[in-house]
């Protein structure tokens, strides 16, 4: 296991050519959220700041969590070739389409239908680990340009606000996600 304050050349390489990474974060109480993510939906803006451009879903707990604590875990393990496991650990901001930010935050990243949120996770921790346990598999596809995208895109702006009033409110365990909060 190796640790460290940032990320370097070989773990940047390592993270953009994962098609699938896990999102972990938790309130001070409650449940922990644990989100598999996909698609073009992650960008690494240098050694110490990455950012992740969240999509609608049937929930919001990671912007709760993270109104709440700040704390953000990203994981990338290889499911092909040489073995690791990566986690980045830091404190992230969750930017709303309301905020100022939004616009030059969202152009990092290619238009998506249902697009809720960017965290900007700023790292205090890069940590690896062996991954030996970690099953090969295979990429084929992303579902998310076939399924979710197409999905939330055909909903159109107002019934992705609706969507959101009706599952992004609040967290499973009633925590507000702020959402529609200025």
């Amino acid at each position: 296991m190796a640790t460290g304050k940032k990320l370097n050349g070989t773990l940047r390489t390592f993270i953009e050519k994962q098609p699938v990474f896990f999102v972990a974060t938790a309130d001070t109480t409650g449940r922990v959220n644990v989100s598999p993510k996909g698609m073009d939906t992650l960008r690494i803006e240098d050694d110490n700041r990455i950012l992740w451009l969240n999509l609608s879903g049937s929930g919001n707990e990671t912007a709760a969590h993270v109104r709440a604590t700040g704390r953000m875990t990203l994981m990338f393990c290889a499911f092909e070739g040489k073995p690791m496991i990566l986690r980045v650990y830091g404190q992230a901001v969750a930017y709303h389409p309301r905020d100022t930010q939004w616009d030059s935050l969202i152009s990092e990243f290619p238009k998506l239908g249902g697009s809720r949120q960017v965290f900007d996770l700023n790292i205090d921790l890069v940590q690896t680990s062996c991954g030996t346990g970690v099953p090969y598999m295979d990429f084929r596809k992303s579902r998310g340009d076939e399924e979710l995208e197409p999905y939330y895109d055909g909903l159109g702006p107002d019934g992705v606000r609706d969507y959101w009033r009706r599952k992004n409110v609040e967290t499973i365990d009633g925590r507000p996600t702020g959402i529609f909060e200025d």
